[in-house]
């Protein structure tokens, strides 16, 4: 108990310093996340006869304080201010007032002061990154089903055939500014929805801090209240059965209750081994999009909307150059922005192509990055002359299916684009075309001397020529 705190001088207290003591007890009696969510967002007002004011955001934040933690308060502040004390609550934006229990009371006076609060807007926390919106999400034809879906979703939550809504797709592509700007936008149209966005790992660590604290309830019920749930990357479900389970009660009771949901992914539904069937299932109530990496005119318009962002003046040959050598991650696009910014302005030097080439190969991680699909494909079709178009089509001639098959196996080992970036190039093919090309000449090196030289002549002129 607080010794300040006497009949005599109560009143002079800073109420702020009190109920910060009050915080203090209460956060160690639950998890963090119901801490940032339910009580950071309350604001003492006034402390008058061992009454202590405080204001809250809503009248359901109201009802869910008084149902779910009355006891926790209660026994909180009569530990801090002393056997005597109470609490009464004022809703910030709500003109009637809750009932009153025999530890809330709210006076008329408090009513009136609700009414002048009214436009102040709800507290909570949505994890939300505010950068991440529509507006500088960059549209192509990787991205359209999925931005579709989501400006539809933005516009009507849990009242679409989107839900849930399942975005999948490879690191980099942006499925997290994604499905953050569908929330942002949510909460713009509709400022009352409770939107909550987090990762799997963050989910399964509050699910074990919940286990420990004897608070499994309290946790699937406050994701149960939610109006709009955004969960990032859901493969990390895969292995933790009893986050699964309780997560599956949690899917169940928003998706009959219309609310919207979310989920980011590396994977398809079906390609998520080691999932509970059960959620694979509900995952695939809704729709699922894919994200495919940025074509050429798309990484281009991503990378002139960066270089606005960042101030900068760069030419289109720069922008060009970046965009034909980075092709399968817009991250590493947005990062070679920045460092070549950054290597101009630390050593004083303009922004040209020699800087850029520079750039680019300090960002590259593996192989040249700079050896791209499309210089592979531009050395082959120069190399059997034929025009790059024909790779696309869907033709049997002899030559074209051996210079398509072989800057299939030239893409799978010359750089670190994915089986699907690879068949997507060349006409929109499926993974196991790539895969059975990538075998074909991979025998046909070992049995047929020419076929061998060719492909030996074409990797050095590609290293050559992207040097």
């Amino acid at each position: 108990m607080i010794d300040l705190l006497t009949a005599n001088n109560i009143s002079k207290v800073d109420c702020s310093s009190i109920w910060r003591e009050c915080l203090k007890s209460i956060k160690e009696n639950v998890t963090l996340m119901t801490y940032n969510t339910w009580f950071l967002p309350i604001k003492p007002l006034q402390i008058e006869n061992s009454v202590l004011k405080v204001q809250l955001p809503s009248q359901f934040f109201w009802e869910w304080i008084d149902e779910h933690y009355n006891t926790l308060i209660n026994r909180t502040i009569k530990e801090i201010i002393g056997s005597e004390a109470r609490l009464t609550y004022i809703i910030s934006n709500e003109t009637e007032p809750p009932d009153t229990t025999p530890s809330t009371t709210i006076t008329q006076n408090e009513t009136a002061l609700t009414k002048i609060k009214e436009n102040t807007k709800k507290e909570f926390q949505s994890f939300l990154n505010p950068r991440y919106t529509f507006e500088n999400f960059i549209k192509g034809e990787g991205n359209q089903l999925a931005r579709a879906a989501a400006s539809a979703i933005s516009d009507n939550p849990g009242g679409t055939s989107f839900n849930p809504l399942f975005v999948y797709g490879g690191v980099g592509l942006g499925k997290t500014h994604l499905i953050q700007a569908i929330g942002n936008k949510i909460l713009k149209n509709f400022p009352e929805k409770r939107v909550i966005y987090l990762s799997t790992d963050i989910f399964t660590v509050e699910f074990v801090e919940a286990i420990q604290s004897n608070k499994a309830n309290e946790f699937t019920s406050f994701y149960k209240s939610m109006d709009v749930l955004i969960i990032d990357d859901i493969q990390f479900l895969i292995g933790k059965e009893k986050t699964q389970d309780s997560f599956f009660h949690i899917f169940n009771t928003l998706h009959q209750s219309r609310k919207q949901i979310i989920f980011s992914s590396d994977k398809p539904p079906k390609d998520l081994k080691g999932l509970d069937e059960r959620l694979i299932s509900r995952f695939q109530w809704g729709l699922t999009a894919d994200i495919q990496p940025p074509d050429l005119e798309t990484r281009i318009a991503i990378l002139k909307r960066k270089s606005d962002d960042y101030g900068m003046t760069v030419s289109n040959e720069i922008l060009d150059y970046i965009a034909n050598n980075i092709t399968s991650n817009i991250r590493e696009l947005e990062g070679c922005l920045i460092k070549l910014l950054a290597n101009a302005s630390l050593n004083s030097k303009v922004i040209d192509l020699e800087l850029a080439k520079k750039t680019v190969k300090e960002i590259a991680t593996d192989r040249k990055v700079n050896i791209s699909i499309e210089s592979i494909t531009k050395c082959v079709c120069e190399y059997f002359k034929i025009e790059e178009n024909k790779l696309r089509e869907k033709t049997r001639k002899k030559e074209i299916v051996l210079a398509r098959q072989i800057a299939m196996f030239l893409s799978k080992e010359m750089t670190k684009s994915s089986l699907k970036t690879i068949g997507l190039h060349f006409g929109g093919r499926d993974h196991s075309t790539v895969i059975h090309a990538c075998s074909s000449i991979e025998l046909q090196k070992r049995t047929d001397e020419s076929i061998k030289n060719i492909i030996l002549s074409l990797t050095s002129i590609i290293e050559i020529k992207c040097s």
